[in-house]
């Protein structure tokens, strides 16, 4: 069980900094700066498709064997969770009649499987050509913030957490959705085990502690998925930059991941 704070000492925290406790310190940079984004997604890029330039991924995709049909694009939108499907429809918003808007009844269909009925190398095609249209970027980048790097980063800044662990919380929602699914941890049960084994920055809790106890939870996510075993994404990247005390993200970071090694040395 979880010890937590007296009332008191919190109060004396509160009376002395004059802030609530509930976020980074107002000095600090969050995951939404545009320098602070853009390593949170060359981090992903290194797990999702082993390379740093992340912005070189709109047109990628293949079907991985993961259960979740093709996965795709800058943060891997797969056609079996119904992203894939949510950017389709964002671009047909965006740009009427391209030709990715006739896939979108087999879209519907595939979502909760892996099937590629009604997809196959035509889909394909027309999602790497489409990689060329901004409109079609954009879509990406919308959906992306919606999904999961906004509310990533919201619940980050509700719990605590700095930069660090806004990423994290964002990487978690990449890979395992918010919510559980057939046969997969979602974010919100990763997060409810961290809690109950730590408290977060927010209850007065050390973020150190708390992220490693996050980060205890997401592996047991991953050891309970066949497809997604690999904890390297945790244990030789994020756990390492925890341990090194990078709450800020602070470069150079060096790490590896499912047998790779990368290196960020700046903005």
């Amino acid at each position: 069980m979880k010890i937590k704070p007296l009332a008191l000492a919190a109060a004396l925290v509160l009376a002395l900094t004059g802030c609530s406790g509930s976020g980074p310190d107002a000095s600090e940079k969050g995951l939404d700066d545009p320098e602070k984004k853009d390593i949170a997604m060359r981090l992903v890029s290194s797990a999702e498709n082993s390379s740093l330039d992340w912005k070189a991924q709109y047109g990628y995709i293949e079907d991985i064997g993961d259960g979740r049909g093709y996965t795709a694009g800058v943060i891997g939108f797969c056609s079996g969770t119904g992203d894939m499907r949510a950017v389709v429809e964002r671009y047909a918003k965006a740009r009427p009649g391209n030709p990715l808007e006739r896939f979108l009844p087999a879209l519907r269909a595939v979502v909760g499987g892996d099937s590629h009925e009604g997809l196959g190398e035509a889909f394909t095609d027309a999602w790497a050509k489409a990689a060329e249209d901004t409109a079609f970027r954009r879509a990406q980048d919308a959906e992306r913030d919606a999904s999961y790097f906004d509310p990533a980063v919201a619940r980050a800044e509700k719990d605590g957490l700095s930069a660090l662990g806004q990423f994290i919380y964002y990487d978690a929602y990449v890979m395992h959705g918010y919510a559980d699914a057939k046969g997969t941890v979602g974010f919100r049960t990763i997060r409810a085990e961290a809690v109950e084994a730590a408290d977060p920055p927010s209850e007065g809790g050390d973020e150190e502690d708390y992220l490693h106890a996050f980060l205890d939870a997401r592996v047991e996510a991953l050891r309970a998925e066949p497809s997604h075993n690999d904890t390297s994404r945790v244990e030789t990247a994020q756990r390492v930059f925890v341990e090194q005390g990078r709450l800020q993200l602070e470069t150079p970071l060096v790490w590896k991941v499912y047998g790779e090694s990368f290196r960020i040395d700046g903005p």
